[in-house]
């Protein structure tokens, strides 16, 4: 099976939506003529022309409302923001107009409308450019929020975005642009919502989402140089969660650590904690344990980047206290 860049899977995905559907229209800062900030949009400007390859000026809170009046109206805008730090500037229009329309309007409009762009950190970018928006996106009613791992499940996961009837955040990294994956010539549909095992194991389940699934994996093989099989999961979606996938694996494991890019307060692995603790508490043989960011701004030096982000030492660390060895 041939091989893609994750930027090249979206692309694709872009592409083929496109051809298939002429209400699908991409709107954002250089993602026209300078073929898009992270080349996700290269080439899409000369084969689809300048009316639905939109360059626009820097002002998210703007071309978001355009957006949404657009998908009011019948069409089906894709808007990417360079990073969803700059989404901040326009968190009233996809909160208050996009994922609210649909009910404040007694069902008369749907907003099909895809926000993407990558979240998190990415590096030496400083404070106000790395943080993580999965759960804040999360929380509101209204928005689907998709955060893939890989190219195939990038792919698939944009083209049910962008048929999605709903608002969807789509979460992507600076840090997977260019990570490769099989990704089939024909087309596919992953749904959204359904989580993936994306290594089978049976002493412990270790659930991620976004490119952070990297460490999960990185941690598992180590742990399986020692004996200790982890079962990894893939939320790939962290609004709807796919909570029967993470319980099954439970049931058979008996322990849970959940990896999550993010500050610990009200994040997604809180979320998922509590949901375990009430419908699978009695399978659990230790607490449930979660592995997040600091509690604290990103700094710029290496030293502290590293030490504040998660990484596959934590998790070994994390798994065998919970296994008590």
């Amino acid at each position: 099976m041939r091989e893609l860049q994750f930027r090249e899977a979206l692309r694709e995905a872009l592409t083929e939506e496109m051809k298939r559907d002429e209400n699908v229209f991409l709107m954002g800062e250089e993602v026209a003529e300078y073929d898009g900030a992270y080349k996700v949009s290269q080439g899409i400007l000369k084969e689809f022309g300048e009316k639905r390859v939109v360059d626009t000026p820097i002002s998210e809170l703007g071309f978001t409302g355009i957006g949404v009046g657009a998908a009011m109206n019948g069409l089906r805008p894709v808007i990417e923001f360079m990073t969803f730090n700059f989404s901040l500037v326009a968190i009233d229009q996809v909160i208050n107009s996009a994922a609210k329309m649909y009910s404040m309007s007694g069902g008369q409009f749907n907003i099909p409308i895809v926000f993407r762009g990558p979240s998190a950190s990415a590096g030496q970018l400083g404070a106000q450019h790395s943080q993580a928006f999965e759960s804040w996106y999360a929380n509101c009613p209204g928005l689907k929020v998709v955060c893939p791992s890989n190219p195939y499940d990038a792919k698939g996961l944009l083209k049910s975005a962008i048929r999605d009837n709903d608002p969807v955040i789509f979460m992507e990294s600076e840090q997977m642009y260019g990570d490769k994956g099989e990704v089939p010539e024909g087309e596919y549909l992953i749904p959204i919502g359904v989580a993936d095992i994306k290594r089978r194991g049976g002493h412990v389940t270790i659930a991620s989402f976004g490119k952070i699934i990297k460490v999960a994996m990185q941690a598992a093989d180590e742990l399986a140089k020692e004996g200790i099989e982890a079962e990894v999961i893939d939320l790939r979606t962290v609004r709807p969660i796919d909570y029967n996938t993470i319980i099954e694996s439970v049931k058979k494991t008996n322990r849970l650590v959940i990896l999550e890019e993010a500050w610990p307060l009200a994040s997604i692995a809180s979320e998922v904690t509590y949901k375990i603790q009430q419908d699978a508490f009695d399978y659990l043989d230790a607490p449930v344990r979660r592995i997040t960011t600091a509690d604290t701004p990103l700094s710029y030096a290496p030293t502290l980047v590293k030490e504040f982000l998660p990484n596959a030492e934590k998790v070994i660390k994390v798994v065998k206290e919970v296994m008590y060895i």
